[in-house]
């Protein structure tokens, strides 16, 4: 395989398999197909839609998004085995351009003490589970895993040897995060001198962040021939996650003149991108993350302000617009009609059949008589809180908590399930402490909270509050739960009952996650 422009680089969005990988983040199918439509929208090249062969959920979340998403191809990821292939195949061949993506471990110490196989087997294998899965498809990639530790001699060998069977792109990762930027792009180019039959094929990589170097490495790559990129958005996935997609972008983009390259993204979809995915997910953003934290396009100092006003480009070197940011303006209020709250969310990029519009338009006057102003942050908040609901079998019907400085904390709570209301009493050290136990009493379920955040989702006194809460059951199940309100601890509730429902629903766990 070549590509036609060899100045395009193509973008490898692996967000509903690696990133999905973090955590906590376990997305349903519906889930994974909002995701999947977003990332339509923002024009990535390959979708990499999940691993087939992990779980039933897997197989059938990503059937639907290679029946129902046009426009990118559809990826499912394989182990090096002829069932995974199999399964891979059944799940991705519903779209126009499927492909298959095997992985197997090159590095010594990956095939000494997790594959236990010599050199030599790997690279049988290899040929082998290529050529096995080109009889299905006429797009196979495969990913030597943890290329970065390899030996060179045998990675240009093994490199060759797939190509030669039927490999159309090789992807060479940084697994473990472990390469400098200078000595992966050294790697790289010694990729292109030693191996005879590299320009048949698309030479990829996917970094990992364990040192934060996930971009630079990628880049790196990019200087030194490589043309796909694997990423994510936000950079979520396995322990400190991915080369983060809208970071990749931005940056061949502002410094075409350096690189040379270009993609296809859709630049003014990345912030709306990055909000879905942070909210369906449970993983905040940082507010200094580049490009899409709260504080990437925000100027405090005097000097900065007055530079930015005069001129934009003394502080700012990229244009807000560009990667979709929208302003929080005061937009809507108790007063508003439907068709201003319509035409404000599809302002937002979010478009609603009259049933659908009919359950925000609910929350929005709930929450507008709560308010003074309803700012776009708040609306985004109500829209995603909606779509990011898995099936409830829980939903919170009454709150109640007593709390003081000479008081014991007290809390009691009724939640619906089905058409049975069921109510629970607790006292705890705080309000919410005492939320939770009488939500645990309710549901039976004894989890551990890790993780408790609260944001106010815009400015003023009456700011609506979003919490996050991630919690790990008794079989070590960790999951996220998120809620917002007015009230911190209606919030707080709607965020572990959230969390309860997620794991009541949570599909097979994943087996033998990669890269």
């Amino acid at each position: 395989m070549t590509i036609k422009n060899e100045n395009k680089i193509i973008i490898f969005d692996t967000t509903l398999r690696d990133g999905e990988q973090s955590p906590g983040a376990s997305l349903n199918t519906t889930q994974k197909i909002e995701i999947a439509r977003q990332l339509a929208k923002l024009n990535v090249d390959v979708i990499e839609a999940g691993f087939p062969i992990s779980s039933p959920g897997d197989f059938e979340a990503v059937k639907m998004v290679a029946q129902q998403i046009k426009g990118p191809q559809i990826c499912g990821l394989a182990r090096a085995l002829e069932k995974d292939i199999d399964a891979c195949w059944n799940a991705v061949k519903y779209c126009k351009r499927p492909r298959i993506h095997i992985f197997l471990a090159t590095s010594d110490v990956h095939l000494k003490y997790k594959l236990k196989m010599t050199r030599e087997e790997a690279y049988a294998a290899a040929v082998k589970v290529v050529k096995y899965a080109k009889r299905y498809c006429e797009d196979v990639e495969f990913s030597a895993e943890d290329a970065g530790r390899t030996n060179p001699e045998y990675l240009w060998r093994i490199i060759e040897a797939v190509i030669k069977a039927g490999a159309g792109t090789v992807n060479l990762p940084d697994t473990v995060g472990y390469t400098i930027p200078k000595e992966f792009g050294q790697m790289m180019k010694d990729v292109f001198e030693h191996v005879p039959n590299v320009d048949q094929a698309v030479i990829s990589t996917h970094c990992h962040n364990d040192l934060g170097l996930a971009v630079a490495n990628s880049l790196s790559a990019v200087m030194n021939g490589v043309r796909q990129l694997e990423c994510t958005i936000n950079g979520i996935g396995e322990r400190a996650g991915n080369a983060s997609l809208e970071e990749i972008v931005m940056a061949i983009k502002t410094r075409r003149d350096y690189f040379g390259v270009t993609t296809d993204i859709n630049t003014k979809e990345i912030y709306k991108t990055s909000r879905m995915v942070s909210s369906l997910t449970g993983v905040p953003v940082q507010p200094n993350k580049a490009v899409v934290g709260a504080n990437a396009f925000a100027h405090e100092a005097g000097i900065h302000q007055h530079g930015v006003m005069v001129e934009k480009s003394t502080y700012e070197i990229m244009d807000a617009k560009s990667v979709g940011w929208q302003g929080s303006g005061l937009v809507l209020g108790k007063h508003s009609g439907r068709h201003a709250l319509k035409q404000r969310l599809s302002a937002l990029g979010y478009e609603f059949k009259d049933k659908e519009l009919e359950k925000v338009a609910e929350r929005f006057k709930v929450l507008a008589d709560k308010k003074k102003e309803v700012f776009d942050e708040d609306l985004v908040a109500i829209v995603e809180d909606e779509i990011s609901q898995v099936v409830p079998v829980y939903k919170l019907d009454y709150i109640h908590t007593v709390s003081g400085s000479q008081t014991i904390p007290t809390a009691t709570i009724k939640l619906r399930k089905g058409d049975k209301v069921i109510q629970e009493a607790s006292s705890g050290d705080g309000p919410v402490d005492a939320t939770y136990k009488a939500i645990d009493r309710v549901t039976g379920l004894k989890c551990k909270l890790l993780e408790y955040g609260i944001r106010a989702v815009s400015g003023g006194k009456d700011a609506q509050g979003e919490v996050m809460v991630r919690v790990q059951d008794a079989k070590g199940n960790i999951v996220t739960g998120q809620g917002a309100s007015t009230d911190i601890i209606e919030a707080s509730a709607k965020a572990y009952v959230n969390a309860m429902n997620r794991l009541l629903s949570r599909k097979a766990s994943k087996v033998n996650k990669p890269k």
